[in-house]
């Protein structure tokens, strides 16, 4: 007979003896829970036993399975994916105690748990100097036929946009060996020879997260989120004249690289993009024949050889395709990169000479200018004041819920028909005015932190709104906490252009060091990725809040991953104009011609402080599309290069087979340090010693510009640092000839903080410049 405890020791008892029940159940389930691993096996490693790598591959998946009754009743197939060109192995299914299992089985090279990745979310080309001209066009009518596939890993594509038009295409190239996969709104008739080829990779997120509820969520390469079909119309986009977001940024909309051919593989799905999934796209990608793949999505860091992202972008790398990633929106901290691998372009965000002025009007006389792409029924009339109103106070301490216009913490009796005051943070900034719009307000003001600075990003707002800067923020605050009747209205300027100074690195953008390595620089570029116009989905408004109804054609965007399909197009173009290039050797000419000056002369600066920018910044610089193409000098790098830089990076004869398998690759020890691998960038690091240290770095240069030509050095003075270049001069004869130079730092005065300057090639028609960052340790 069950009895009702009664006294409080008898009501401990029964807690804890279901507490321990509990445990004891669980932990028996725990060795059973079944995830997502990928499985990484050495191809050459296969018996002769098996017909094929995947039998053997399911053969190794089997035999380590548990013989538990669970998993006897459990007759699902394990295996949901297959990789076989950039990477080698499977995505199985298993619970722990199995990977443990098969991970120190032969054959086996690594196991690497799926990992939940996320996306970093068109005034550009004529910014980049890329707009067609009457006169010489540098991007030729003869270059844009070239047959350029660039693959985008992304949440899919609207077919229907006018930006995937493929109106006087030549028919798509026959080395092409995609496919048009069909499914929920998608048909192969949405594929045309601009879109060659649509994908969709899905076992892994549903084994995470359970299956696609396909009457919500289009189970197809169709993108209902807009975020796939914004960065494949930035990378390739045909010319659309007259696009706008609601009458903003007015003009023609085209990638760029409106020449090149897309395919699209939608790896990301409502709650994300899996690594299982983005692994298989990358290596049905590189076997489809892509030349270049855009994916502007990332995790966190970790070391090269447990980033499946960065294995597989080895992989891809050997067989000669170019990948661009981007950075990340986790700026302006330091250290806050993703994608780092040096055989991958990663690609951090700037602003344009573009901008949606909008301006608030204060009941004191004073005029506030911030950002803004509101364009609704509701309008603030400018003959009229507006009571103003903040949840919060000035103090920089923890802020009030209400102070951030959170969901559920406006109180409609403070802040109907009136204008409320919203600090950004921890909620989308388009929900906050909803939010606000819910409890009755008029409109908002939206106010940045530190975290923002003085950096705007506009959004397209449901209700009347107006984005500020910090510093003018604190103001407006001091001003609503200290009148009791603080009022304003909110008047929107539309578009301006001819803004200065520009480009500035955005605030957003993810910074540097990269402390993998720190003999690597990191970001590699940056390019325009605040405030970008482009393709939009039909599925979703311009806000991507489900409680707005409106669809348009196009849509304004920021983030990294805005900054990356500009390269991702950019590298298209330098493939398609020289077909021999290596991936190497198209991110050197990106970043040898980096300019590093804004459109004021003066040195690029930084949103987060208005302070000039470094190198961890902005890397090399902002992308010089019309100096790439011709960059008179470039450092290349073959694979095995790039293994003897992983050879300097202590990583075990195992770890480092996660690179070595499928090459037969072993270390020849060619490279003397981290900082001798032939990057376009020079980073050294001076460990803390009383007496002098000297470091040398070599680099080696392929002349790509004319057959005979002479090239003098200039190089940067330092503090801490003299810098010897042997020789000053580099006399090429013939094109692609190779000359080598070392650079020699002996320091002189130890210092607290890096260094940074440049190095730079020059023959009276190129500037080859490598940026140069010089590290003190500190005492240990």
């Amino acid at each position: 007979m069950f009895m009702i405890p009664t006294t409080p020791m008898e009501k401990m008892s029964l807690i804890l003896t279901s507490f321990f029940l509990l445990t004891t159940l669980l932990s028996a389930n725990a060795g059973f829970v079944k995830k997502t691993y990928i499985i990484q096996m050495d191809k050459s490693a296969k018996p002769d036993s098996f017909s094929d790598h995947l039998e053997w591959y399911s053969s190794k998946v089997k035999s380590i399975l548990s013989k538990s009754v669970e998993a006897e009743m459990d007759k699902e197939e394990r295996i949901i994916y297959t990789y076989q060109t950039a990477f080698h192995g499977v995505a199985a299914m298993l619970s722990q105690e199995e990977a443990e299992k098969l991970e120190a089985e032969e054959g086996v090279v690594a196991i690497f748990p799926d990992t939940k990745y996320q996306l970093h979310t068109t005034r550009s080309p004529a910014f980049l100097g890329l707009e067609p001209r009457k006169t010489t066009n540098m991007w030729s009518e003869k270059l844009a036929n070239h047959d350029v596939i660039v693959g985008v890993l992304d949440t899919g594509v609207w077919p229907e946009s006018e930006s995937f038009n493929d109106t006087g295409m030549r028919p798509v190239p026959s080395h092409w060996k995609g496919a048009c996969e069909t499914g929920r709104g998608f048909r192969k008739h949405h594929c045309n020879k601009k879109i060659v080829g649509a994908r969709m990779f899905y076992h892994g997120y549903e084994a995470a997260t359970g299956k696609i509820d396909e009457q919500v969520e289009y189970k197809s390469p169709r993108d209902q989120d807009g975020h796939g079909t914004h960065t494949a119309a930035t990378v390739a986009g045909s010319p659309v004249h007259g696009a706008n977001l609601l009458g903003y940024a007015y003009g023609t909309a085209r990638g760029m690289a409106p020449g090149a051919r897309i395919a699209a593989y939608k790896v990301c799905w409502t709650s994300g993009c899996f690594s299982s999934d983005i692994l298989s796209a990358v290596d049905r990608a590189v076997d489809d024949g892509v030349d270049v793949l855009s994916i502007s999505l990332g995790g966190g860091v970790s070391s090269y050889y447990r980033d499946s992202l960065s294995v597989s972008a080895f992989g891809a790398m050997e067989k000669g395709v170019f990948v661009s990633c981007s950075a990340g929106n986790a700026g302006p901290d330091p250290v806050s990169l993703t994608n780092v691998s040096p055989w991958i372009t990663t690609v951090g965000a700037s602003t344009m000479d573009r901008d949606f002025p909008a301006d608030v009007r204060l009941g004191n006389g004073r005029k506030i200018t911030g950002t803004s792409l509101y364009k609704g029924r509701s309008v603030l009339s400018l003959k009229k004041q507006y009571p103003l109103v903040y949840m919060g106070s000035n103090n920089t301490g923890i802020p009030d819920p209400r102070s951030l216009c959170l969901e559920g913490t406006l109180d409609s009796k403070l802040v109907s028909g009136k204008i409320v005051i919203c600090d950004r943070g921890i909620s989308p900034r388009v929900q906050k005015g909803q939010v606000v719009k819910n409890a009755g307000g008029v409109g908002m003001i939206l106010t940045n932190t530190a975290a923002n600075g003085e950096e705007l990003v506009a959004d397209c707002h449901l209700l009347p709104a107006v984005a500020i800067g910090e510093k003018e923020g604190k103001e407006l605050k001091s001003y609503v906490l200290t009148s009791k009747k603080a009022t304003a209205t909110l008047a929107f300027l539309a578009t301006r252009l001819g803004i200065r100074p520009s480009p500035v690195v955005a605030a957003f953008s993810s910074r540097g060091p990269n402390f993998l390595t720190l003999e690597i620089l990191k970001p590699d570029v940056v390019a325009p990725g605040v405030n970008i116009l482009a393709a939009w989905s039909g599925a979703i408004g311009p806000s991507s809040l489900p409680t707005d109804h409106r669809r348009v054609e196009f849509n304004i965007l920021s983030g990294t991953s805005m900054s990356c399909p500009h390269v991702s197009g950019i590298a298209a173009l330098l493939k398609a104009r020289h077909p021999e290039w290596s991936p190497a050797a198209i991110k050197s000419a990106l970043m040898t011609t980096a300019y590093v000056h804004d459109n004021t002369i003066k040195p690029l600066k930084d949103a987060s402080n208005a302070e000039a920018s470094t190198p961890y910044d902005h890397g090399a610089g902002h992308i010089n599309p019309g100096r790439a193409l011709d960059p008179g000098l470039v450092y290349d790098i073959e694979p095995q290069d790039y293994f003897e830089f992983l050879c300097t990076q202590k990583l075990t004869p195992s770890e480092l087979g996660v690179f070595a398998k499928y090459s037969n690759r072993t270390c020849k020890h060619s490279l003397g340090s981290p900082g001798d691998l032939n990057y376009p960038a020079i980073s050294v690091v001076f460990p803390h010693k009383n007496s002098t240290s000297v470091l040398t770095v070599h680099r080696t240069a392929t002349n790509v510009g004319l057959p005979v030509s002479k090239y003098h050095v200039v190089v940067s003075s330092f503090k801490g640092a003299s810098v010897k270049v042997e020789p000053e001069t580099l006399s090429f004869t013939r094109k692609y000839q190779k000359l080598s130079y070392k650079v020699t730092f002996t320091t002189e005065s130890q210092q607290t903080e890096p260094e940074f300057g440049g190095l730079v090639w020059k023959d009276g028609v190129h500037k080859v410049r490598s940026p140069i960052i010089i590290t003190y340790l500190p005492p240990m």
